[in-house]
């Protein structure tokens, strides 16, 4: 796509000014990197606070008559139970069980918001309009701003801003103003840390961001920092990790189906694809999605096969990378269930050599939300 047929959010102008390396991603033009460089970007948010453009994602307002049971129809979440001022992860899924998009939703009390993926907002936009019932009022908040400021110091930084932040936990809400701007804000974000999401209107984006990137412990961070800090974190990537041919359980995300909607529980089924969930939970799947520890210093890249001794192909690499937290490389994978239950060894096979790989049973780094 040619730059000139490219988005922008509203801190283009600002990414320029401070001399980002600028990329075309999702049909938007993004900053992948600042002068401070990708590898020193990661640790920063690791060790204090990272502030991210993703203004990018799709926010979706939602509101209606019964809108919590509507939308509880579209996904295998609870959110008929989803208390005031909170939010969870979501998926939308089709008639066969995939994953059109995974998404944030929030019960704002008179409205629901969804927060989704770049790439998916208009086709997502179109499903929820052709699936919800006319009676059902949807808005996209186009052009509107969305921050993620991250870090084991972006709770002191959001404090300093809005005290009423202080006290937030993992996935809590709220609406709340930082120095005259009205914003709305969750406990969330995507690379592991403690932080918030930050929604604001397209006219005080720019404002907010440079009040965020005054305090001392505040940087701006890239895309490249961003994939490698969630990659990190174990957290899947949309169109690369999961689409909409992988079901939940492929996946491994059967943690985000709430109890009450899988098989005998009190709301279970009902969704797209709910036959076809129900049936994988009861006989299993032929592959899941995995994370793998690499022996070596090489990296292991999207697309790699995952093979065993003998080079049979037992899978493939969805996310890979280097990890600039642990020094070493992080990767992502589907591999036949069969061999993971087998105990048998698997390797990566990388430029005709085969890496030893080890899968993990947690992400390369600790979840630092902040739970209370």
């Amino acid at each position: 796509m040619s730059t000139e047929n490219l988005l922008t959010t509203p801190l283009n102008s600002l990414h320029r000014e401070l001399s980002a390396k600028m990329v075309p991603f999702a049909g938007y033009d993004m900053p992948v990197q600042y002068p401070m460089g990708v590898l020193k970007e990661h640790l920063h948010v690791r060790s204090a606070a990272g502030l991210f453009d993703v203004s990018h994602m799709g926010q979706i307002r939602v509101r209606g008559p019964n809108v919590a049971l509507e939308l509880e129809k579209l996904m295998p979440q609870d959110v008929l139970g989803l208390p005031l001022n909170r939010q969870r992860y979501g998926l939308l899924t089709n008639d066969r069980g995939g994953i059109l998009d995974d998404l944030m939703f929030a019960n704002c009390g008179d409205y629901f918001l969804l927060i989704v993926n770049a790439a998916c907002k208009d086709q997502d936009f179109a499903w929820l309009r052709k699936h919800l019932p006319a009676s059902i009022e949807m808005d996209m908040l186009a052009d509107y701003g969305l921050l993620a400021l991250q870090g084991p110091r972006a709770r002191d930084v959001l404090a300093r801003l809005a005290p009423a932040t202080a006290n937030m936990i993992f996935m809590d809400t709220a609406d709340c103003t930082i120095e005259g701007i009205p914003c709305w804000l969750s406990c969330s974000g995507y690379t592991g840390e403690d932080g918030f999401e930050i929604s604001v209107a397209p006219e005080h984006t720019e404002s907010l961001a440079r009040i965020l990137l005054a305090q001392p412990e505040v940087e701006f961070i890239g895309l490249g920092a961003r994939d490698s800090l969630r990659l990190e974190a174990g957290l899947c990537l949309y169109g690369h990790d999961m689409d909409d041919t992988i079901t939940p359980i492929t996946a491994n995300l059967l943690w985000s189906i709430s109890k009450i909607r899988r098989p005998n529980g009190e709301r279970s089924g009902g969704y797209p694809g709910a036959e076809v969930i129900a049936d994988q939970l009861a006989n299993g799947v032929s592959e899941k999605r995995v994370l793998l520890d690499v022996e070596g210093r090489a990296p292991v890249r999207e697309g790699a096969e995952i093979v065993n001794g003998d080079g049979q192909v037992l899978g493939r690499v969805s996310s890979g990378g280097f990890g600039p937290s642990i020094g070493r490389p992080v990767v992502m994978a589907y591999v036949a269930t069969a061999a993971l239950d087998s105990g048998r060894e698997l390797f990566a096979s990388v430029r005709g050599k085969q890496l030893p790989v080890i899968v993990r049973q947690s992400s390369f780094v600790e979840q630092r939300y902040h739970r209370g």
